[in-house]
């Protein structure tokens, strides 16, 4: 929680102790001030050296619409006809806007703007230890395997010494511009079971980097939680105006011109301009609106979907709009579950039919589209994919769980993944799989080298180096930027 402070004190003259001071914008459950998100490197400036190739640095802000769970891309994005009936999706194909092209009926609305899209029908690799959710969940976010997976395939829990997120990485060598959060997350946690979080934090980069956490109450079936959304933490106390805020500032900058010594010891660090926009965010009143989805009409709420995933991919356009860099909108269901998560070892037709899949179709779609007509798809990039598709026949075990024959498992062998915007090709699909989708036989596509590509959109080289808790030198990620899907 970001604390603006308003109590009374007897520090100084408003009634403000120091501490509350230094803590406008403070996380009040980490111990954090907004500062602390604020303070960027100077190392960044290796990140953003001139780069050649294309699509580099097209992209002000990413949306990566994470589908947690591991959709199966044979029932969505890449149906296969004449092959054996345990094979086969239980749904139609469809046309879409690309001539040739097919997605089943699940995706009637996505079919229409994939003229707007790249498809990678490709994506694949082999997992370190057994493919669980979270260690897949790891690599796909990180771009690095895990050194611990139990015999059961759970992970330990979040820790500092875990490698970041995609997103605290580009926040650091790419902060905001105007004053707005760098990097918001949404409506949930990353999680399988009961290891929440891991792969969706700083780690080594430290907590100042951490995403903003928008996680509204209620459980994950309460579709009108995004309804509920407080952001009482971005918004100036009631008995605060913004030119007391200011003049406390103010006050701030003469204790420190007090203290010479201070201040020479802290100036390598920057902190002037990082409460500066610590307090531009909160004074200028930009999150706040930014948050607020009845500034939208009724007709667009519903174009998105009236439900969490909808209107938070309505959120997410309203956020890079406001300056965001980086989006992560987790699909609103934990990995390893039942209902509308993408785990479907059973109940496969009825829960993609009648839930999973239509919120994405409205909510997808509708993002793309809206990003296009507002002019803002050019330079945002929209990236839609899980931690693996499911297994090629329905009723087979590939991970030790048990599946009906109207389920399929795990399999990273092969599976989907969408783009959009920032420099990637329109209309296009990258890379084929077999007859069966159970593995590529065209352009290979591994996480590493879709997130080097993000990385690449965004301005940043792939190679760059970040130290992690132990001093140590790390790429940020090692693998090859997909050039063929970029424009």
């Amino acid at each position: 929680m970001l604390v603006i402070p308003g109590g009374l004190a007897n520090d100084t003259c408003d009634g403000v102790t120091r501490r509350d001071l230094l803590r406008v914008g403070g996380s009040g459950i980490l111990g954090l001030t907004l500062g602390q998100m604020f303070s960027l490197q100077a190392a960044a400036e290796n990140a953003q050296a001139p780069a050649g190739g294309p699509g580099f640095g097209k992209a002000k802000s990413v949306i990566l619409v994470y589908l947690q769970g591991g959709p199966s891309h044979l029932d969505l994005w890449d149906p296969k006809e004449n092959v054996p009936d345990k094979v086969k999706s239980i749904f139609k194909p469809i046309p879409t806007k690309l001539a040739g092209v097919q997605v089943t009926e699940l995706l009637p609305k996505i079919a229409q703007i994939l003229d707007k899209t790249t498809l990678i029908r490709s994506m694949s690799y082999t997992p370190n230890g057994l493919f669980n959710h979270t260690a897949a969940i790891y690599q796909m976010h990180t771009g690095y395997t895990t050194d611990k997976v139990s015999p059961s395939g759970q992970l330990e829990p979040p820790s500092p010494k875990d490698f970041p997120t995609i997103g605290s990485n580009i926040i650091k060598f790419k902060p905001p511009t105007v004053p707005m959060l760098p990097f918001v997350m949404m409506p949930r946690p990353l999680q399988e079971s009961n290891v929440v979080g891991k792969g969706g934090a700083a780690g080594f980069l430290g907590k100042a980097y951490d995403p903003y956490l928008l996680y509204p109450p209620g459980d994950d079936m309460d579709m009108a939680k995004m309804d509920r959304i407080r952001t009482d933490d971005l918004q100036i106390r009631d008995e605060l105006t913004a030119t007391r805020m200011e003049r406390r500032a103010t006050l701030r900058d003469t204790i420190a011109k007090g203290m010479p010594d201070l201040e020479e010891a802290v100036a390598k660090h920057d902190l002037d301009e990082y409460y500066g926009k610590a307090l531009g965010l909160v004074v200028s009143g930009r999150a706040k609106k930014a948050f607020d989805l009845s500034q939208e009409t009724p007709a667009l709420r519903e174009r998105y979907g009236k439900n969490t995933f909808g209107q938070c991919c309505l959120l997410a356009r309203r956020l890079v709009e406001a300056g965001t860099r980086f989006v992560e909108v987790v699909w609103p269901k934990v990995a390893n579950s039942d209902n509308h998560s993408w785990d479907v070892h059973v109940g496969l037709s009825q829960r993609m039919k009648n839930q999973s899949a239509p919120m994405l179709d409205a909510g997808l779609s509708a993002l793309i589209a809206d990003l296009d007509e507002r002019g803002l798809l050019k330079d945002t990039l929209v990236v839609a994919v899980g931690e693996f598709g499911r297994s090629p026949q329905r009723g087979v075990s590939t991970s030790g769980n048990s599946n009906t024959d109207d389920g399929r498992d795990h399999w990273p062998y092969c599976y989907t993944a969408l783009a959009a915007g920032a420099g990637i090709r329109r209309g296009f699909v990258y890379g084929k799989s077999d007859k069966t989708a159970s593995a590529p036989i065209d352009n290979p596509v591994h996480p590493t080298e879709l997130l080097a590509t993000i990385y690449h959109s965004v301005g940043i080289k792939p190679e760059t180096i970040v130290y992690n808790h132990l001093n140590q030198p790390r790429e940020l990620v090692k693998g090859e930027v997909v050039s063929g899907i970029l424009g």
